[in-house]
């Protein structure tokens, strides 16, 4: 089974990549563009049927690896 995570920065928490993003899109005549966020996005394929054991096993390891808690959300698509 394959699922989808979306790894993004907490709001409140400053993204200077996101910024250096949305500054230089500005510069190249995107003027409209107010804000960007980046973050992380993950296709993972696991061995498993069952599509709730699956997220449960992608929800440990986003917990575990893929995201830091302190300053990052994900979603489980």
């Amino acid at each position: 089974m394959k699922v989808k995570v979306i790894v993004t920065l907490k709001n409140g928490v400053l993204d200077p990549q996101g910024k250096a993003i949305q500054q230089t899109l500005n510069g190249m005549g995107f003027v409209d563009v107010k804000d960007v966020r980046q973050g992380k996005y993950f296709d993972i394929e696991v061995n498993e049927t069952d599509e709730n054991k699956a997220k449960f096993k992608i929800d440990e390891m986003c917990k575990k690896l893929l995201a830091n808690l302190v300053i990052e959300d994900y979603k489980i698509l």
